[in-house]
């Protein structure tokens, strides 16, 4: 697995500069960048555009400028996403719970609150494997 790239934005030289070293020291490829503007630039892409160059990105919250609300949306893949439907939320959910139990169906049944033979019916019904 290739490191993470991520981009450090921190007008403290220091404190941006130890964070980069520990993150180097766990395998990571770390960016410094002391500018919020310029750090903004180097995330934004256009519709069709590549994805950035980083994986990751360490703000400082209390830069001078940031605006949080702005910044809360632009971390937000493409803004609000539609819900997922609920049979697709129960999908998943039993899916978790049969994961977490190592795969036993009554413990999973037990955990769900509903008998085994409904479990086998929503993984038939779902495609569990």
């Amino acid at each position: 697995m290739p490191p993470d790239r991520v981009l450090v934005v921190d007008r403290d030289a220091a404190r941006a500069e130890a964070l980069a070293q520990c993150l180097r020291a766990a395998g990571h490829a770390p960016s410094v960048e002391p500018e919020g503007e310029v750090a903004a630039a180097a995330l934004t892409t256009a519709p069709g555009d590549p994805a950035p160059d980083y994986d990751l990105v360490a703000v400082h919250l209390a830069l001078p400028g940031l605006d949080l609300a702005l910044l809360r949306a632009a971390l937000s893949a493409g803004g609000a996403t539609p819900p997922d439907s609920l049979a697709a939320a129960e999908r998943r959910h039993i899916a978790r719970v049969l994961e977490h139990t190592g795969g036993n169906r009554r413990r999973a049944a037990m955990a769900l609150g509903i008998s085994r033979s409904t479990l086998l019916n929503k993984i038939r019904k779902y495609g569990i494997g």
